[in-house]
C-alpha cells in the first residue's frame, strides 16, 4: 500500500467556531494548534496546510490556572542594548487587546517556518462575543465538553 500525500485539490477546509469562555488557556491553545495544521485528519500531510480555518470568540474569557495571570510573562526585545521588556498575561488580558495571548499561545505551539506563517493565517481570534464570520457558517467544537479539565469555573 501506498502513503498518501494529499495534493491541493484533495485538502478540505471548514470553518469552526470556539468559545474561549472559562476555557483554560494551554488547553484550548493546544487543541486549537493541532487543528490548524490538520493533524485530526486522516488525510493530514506535513508539508501542506490541511488544517481548519478556526475563529475563537470571548477571548478576554480565557482562564489560566495557579498564579500564571501575574507570574508568567511574555518577553520581546525592542531591538536596542537593554531592550528586553515583558507584560504579564494578566496585564495583557486586562488590556486593550486580550486576543493576543490567545494567539501567542498558538503562534508558539505550531512550527515556525513558512508553513507555520500560512497556517497562523487561518486563526481569527475576537475579544468579545461577535465575529463578522456568519456567512462562512461555522460550526461549534465543544471543547469544554471534550474534558473536564478543558474548563475552570
Amino acid at each position: 500500500m501506498k502513503t498518501f500525500s494529499a495534493k491541493p485539490s484533495d485538502i478540505d477546509k471548514k470553518w469552526v467556531l470556539i468559545d474561549a469562555d472559562g476555557l483554560v488557556l494551554g488547553r484550548l491553545a493546544s487543541i486549537i494548534a493541532m487543528r490548524l495544521r490538520g493533524k485530526h485528519k486522516p488525510s493530514y500531510t506535513p508539508h501542506m496546510d490541511c488544517g481548519d480555518n478556526i475563529v475563537v470568540v470571548n477571548a478576554e474569557k480565557v482562564q489560566l490556572t495557579g498564579n500564571k495571570r501575574a507570574q508568567s510573562i511574555f518577553y520581546w526585545h525592542t531591538g536596542y542594548p537593554g531592550g528586553i521588556k515583558g507584560r504579564s498575561k494578566g496585564a495583557i488580558l486586562d488590556g486593550k487587546h486580550p486576543e493576543r495571548v490567545i494567539e501567542k499561545a498558538v503562534e508558539r505551539m505550531v512550527p515556525r517556518g513558512p508553513l507555520g506563517r500560512k497556517v497562523m493565517g487561518n486563526l481569527r481570534v475576537y475579544a468579545g462575543p461577535e465575529h463578522p464570520h456568519a456567512a462562512q457558517s461555522p460550526e461549534t467544537l465543544d471543547i469544554a465538553g471534550m474534558n473536564r479539565k478543558n474548563v475552570r469555573a
